[in-house]
């Protein structure tokens, strides 16, 4: 199980510290309901006409020809993707000088058209770190005689990993022991992402890998916790997935060929010149991943694509054992499985089992043909994953757009649930190193209300609650409303949507909106609580989540209703839940903002080509927008693993016209648009820097009004930009002060702040 870290917490900004007082958001709230109709409906602002006054850069077309199944497009931006991409992301400095004078020339427009709103900014900033607490410390984990746990410092950017002994009767005590310290580590470092830090299992040693550069590719390292020394470096092209097997001499993990793709899996003792070559995947499709059972019986080798799973298990307890082939891949059949009660048991979709059954096999020999049926396929209730320990096995289940967690006691097979009564909110299983154990750890947490962490007796059923997210500049949940509708799409489906709004915001059309969507690869965004959405929250800003199609909120049903041929749905999904916003009173058209990224970058493209007159402004961040040719184009990082989910234009005619009929940046056309931001980042694999950048040249030369077109690209990071819990909170500022400009909140606020 894993190292228990809300590291990953950073890029939302819920673990970080410095008070604010609370006075400035509550009069800055007051203010805003203050605003007349007539005012929110204006079509430009003093920022904005101020703005517009400024010269945009001008991009130069090449144009580029490409003929491709008979077919033949011209892109006149094409030469903005450096052919020497991936010696790019390794190294920034080698991108060609044309395209970075281009793109820093974009950073300087940028600059200057939000000058203006530079104070603003930086309120943002403080607020949303004044909610976060700065020496914030996960729960201690028990792993045998040890308590393991992170913490941040005040002040610092990156996580601590530190453990402390446990005592003869188990309770936590002695002196801490850092183990990593990100801080440190980071020191003089631009750019720093940890992608695992794992203790091996006799606490002796650490292997952690680190990226420097956003491109992806971590250095995996292996430290003597006894004398503080690195003692290996076992390679410089990982996939940043490692696990160590019981002998806590040998690890396994995974490396990335040129082109940024995890390919094959090593295992290696620290101490040896050479890996071992265990596996490797020659499909360029699939990804790779190592992990290890719940009870450490196994070391699991999983390969997948979006649709298919393929898994191999070696003994965890024999450094040279074989791998074994649980079941050959099938297309569109995906499983996973666990060890929980001396038994593996498996999450599947096999036999038509939509929404997953859950079946179960030998611990000693879990092939598939030695699978039997255990939990029922039950149509629109989503198993979502599984933890197993050795007397009960805990899953996680959506049903109605709703988690819920079900517990069974393996030895009387008897069942329990627990929920909670909230109209929207999110559950995590916390899982943990103990495996003989009658206690699990869960989180729970609403847009109103703060992460809580539960430990739970699976026996007594009752829960402990260990500890409630801090909000140091103070924070009542009963100042916000969390309201979750249904939108009705233009097919008759319905679209759960989970709104957040302060007490008092008028309900009459007259505020602004946020409306969030992602709707791909069937990640559903989850009803949780972030203290960075509050600061428009409190300024009288409506914010909303659209639970679309493309994600798996109703079921996997749900996500195959939103992909490949079906993808248009997820698009009208978006559209007709902001429309439905706008006719239940939560705003008006042109009051709404779009945001997204990657992938929900997309969503927003498309969604300002087909309803421009909804938006006030819409923020793509490093937004998926030149679809066609990205899956054109096989040597990208994720070209071949993304066919499963978009169908391959190189190969298929009708997958070319349909994704050529909603790619953003193919349809962009001669029609007035809201003010747009793109963001981007250079080293990025995901969604490569020339994306955002083409689609903003596009937008800029044939939009027909005088709206704003701006790209702000993060010259030293990749898909997550800045890595540190602070920079990536100014990033976020930067884009709350947009979407506040665009709507007429930030003159509202300069004119009040200057009275």
């Amino acid at each position: 199980m894993p190292f228990p870290s809300f590291y990953v917490l950073r890029r939302t900004g819920a673990a970080a510290v410095a008070i604010l007082a609370i006075g400035l958001a509550v009069r800055v709230h007051a203010s805003a309901q203050e605003m007349s109709s007539d005012m929110h409906q204006a079509t430009h602002n003093a920022l904005i006409d101020r703005a517009l006054e400024i010269d945009a850069p001008t991009t130069e077309q090449r144009p580029l020809e490409t003929e491709q199944l008979g077919r033949t497009r011209v892109d006149p931006y094409a030469w903005l993707r450096d052919d020497n991409w991936q010696e790019v992301m390794r190294d920034p400095s080698v991108l060609r000088d044309d395209i970075r004078t281009h793109l820093e020339a974009e950073n300087a427009y940028y600059n200057e058209v939000m000058a203006p709103t530079t104070e603003l900014q930086q309120r943002l900033y403080e607020e949303m770190r004044g909610r976060i607490k700065e020496d914030d410390s996960s729960v201690p984990d028990r792993d045998g005689e040890w308590f393991y746990y992170t913490r941040f410092r005040e002040g610092g950017q990156y996580p601590v990993f530190a453990r402390r002994p446990a005592d003869g009767s188990g309770e936590i005590s002695g002196e801490e022991q850092v183990i990593f310290d990100g801080d440190a580590e980071a020191e003089g470092i631009e750019y720093f992402d940890i992608g695992s830090a794992e203790h091996s299992p006799n606490h002796r040693y650490l292997a952690y890998a680190i990226d420097t550069a956003g491109s992806e590719f971590y250095t995996i390292k292996v430290r003597d916790l006894e004398t503080g020394e690195d003692v290996a470096t076992l390679t410089e092209e990982g996939y940043g997935s490692l696990v160590w097997a019981n002998d806590s001499r040998t690890l396994y993990w995974v490396w990335r060929d040129s082109n940024n793709r995890p390919k094959r899996v090593y295992r290696q003792a620290f101490d040896a010149a050479e890996p071992e070559l265990i596996y490797e995947e020659a499909d360029d499709g699939y990804f790779l991943g190592v992990s290890k059972t719940d009870g450490d019986r196994w070391i699991v080798v999983s390969a997948n694509d979006h649709t298919t799973s393929e898994m191999r298990l070696l003994d965890a307890g024999d450094a040279d054992a074989q791998a074994m082939l649980v079941a050959a891949r099938e297309p569109g059949v995906e499983y996973d499985l666990t060890e929980a009660g001396g038994e593996i048991f498996v999450r599947t979709n096999l036999d038509d089992s939509v929404d997953f059954k859950i079946m179960r096999a030998p611990l000693d020999d879990p092939r598939r043909e030695n699978w039997q049926n255990l939990i029922a396929h039950r149509p629109g209730t989503l198993v979502l994953g599984m933890d197993g320990y050795q007397d009960w096995l805990v899953r996680m289940e959506r049903a109605n757009a709703l988690p819920r967690i079900v517990v069974r006691n393996l030895e009387s097979g008897e069942e329990h649930e627990i929920a909670f009564e909230e109209e929207a909110y999110s559950l995590g299983l916390d899982g943990g190193y103990e495996y003989a154990t009658d206690t699990m750890r869960f989180s729970y947490e609403s847009p109103s209300t703060p992460e809580e962490t539960f430990e739970y007796d699976l026996a007594a059923r009752e829960r402990t609650l260990l500890k409630v997210q801090e909000v140091p500049s103070g924070h009542d949940a009963d100042d916000y409303v969390v309201r979750r509708i249904q939108a009705t799409a233009r097919d008759g489906e319905q679209i759960p949507v989970t709104v957040l709004y302060r007490e008092g915001t008028p309900l009459d059309g007259s505020a602004p909106l946020l409306l969030y969507g992602y709707g791909s690869y069937g990640i559903t965004i989850p009803a949780s609580f972030s203290t960075s959405r509050l600061s428009l929250v409190d300024r009288g800003m409506i914010y909303a989540i659209a639970h679309i199609r493309g994600s798996m909120a109703k079921g996997y049903g749900w996500y195959l209703d939103g992909k490949l041929d079906n993808k248009q749905n997820t698009f009208n999904d978006y559209v007709d839940a902001g429309r439905a916003l706008v006719e239940q009173g939560y705003t008006s058209e042109g009051r709404v903002v779009a945001y997204g990224g990657s992938a929900g970058g997309l969503l927003v493209g498309v969604a300002i080509n087909q309803d421009p007159s909804l938006f006030a402004g819409a923020v793509g961040a490093v937004p998926f927008v030149d679809v066609l040719n990205t899956m054109s184009d096989a040597e990208l990082p994720l070209t071949p693993p993304e066919w499963p989910e978009w169908g391959n234009p190189l190969t298929d005619e009708a997958a070319y016209e349909y994704i050529v009929s909603y790619s953003p940046y193919d349809q962009v056309s001669a029609q007035d648009y809201p003010h747009v931001l793109a963001t981007a980042g250079l080293t990025d694999p995901r969604v490569t820097y020339w994306e955002p950048a083409k689609w903003i040249a596009k937008l800029r030369e044939l939009r027909t009004d005088e709206g704003l077109t701006l790209l702000r690209t993060n010259m030293g990071a990749g898909h997550g930009g800045a890595s540190g819990r602070f920079d990536s909170l100014r990033e976020r500022a930067e884009e709350y002060a947009f979407a506040l400009m665009v709507t007429g909140l930030a003159d509202q606020e300069a004119s009040t702040t200057t009275e």
